[in-house]
């Protein structure tokens, strides 16, 4: 999938918004899968986010936050972090399944099926450059930054 061009898609994002990645040509786009809203992983990496969305935005960066949650989920996790960024509500896992970021996971012992931590860099022309797949959160989205200042 690296250094393919990824197909337009559109998903419901929150502040009452779709987001289309052909909407966002010419910036660089990064795209991170996470399991649940509020939960302690998901929490801390949106909140890294969050921190450091400046310096996204002065690297001509747009962020997306997808998860399978609804709308109205991502509408409350949106405000009680204060994230200045979008969260796309791929209920359908459409999207996740283009990345291919759906594993069974074990959560108390049982197999379930869920979201794999993952961080897609999408360049200005819509092309696939980096992915991040098994994300920890510690460090990681400090690493994001630096690679996309290198587009």
């Amino acid at each position: 999938m690296l250094d393919t061009k990824i197909p337009d898609f559109s998903l419901p994002a929150t502040s009452g918004t779709s987001f289309s990645l052909a909407a966002q040509a010419g910036k660089i786009v990064v795209i991170y899968f996470y399991p649940k809203d509020s939960t302690p992983g998901c929490t801390t990496q949106g909140q890294n986010f969050r921190d450091l969305h400046d310096q996204f935005l002065a690297a001509n960066t747009v962020i997306l936050g997808i998860s399978r949650d609804s709308l109205k989920s991502h509408e409350n996790f949106k405000a009680k972090q204060a994230f200045p960024f979008e969260l796309g509500a791929d209920t359908d896992e459409a999207i996740c399944n283009l990345f291919a970021v759906m594993k069974m996971k074990n959560m108390y012992g049982k197999q379930v099926r869920g979201i794999e931590r993952s961080t897609f860099a999408i360049d200005q022309n819509g092309v696939l450059r980096r992915e991040w797949r098994g994300v920890k959160v510690p460090g990681h989205v400090q690493e994001v930054l630096d690679y996309v200042k290198t587009l």
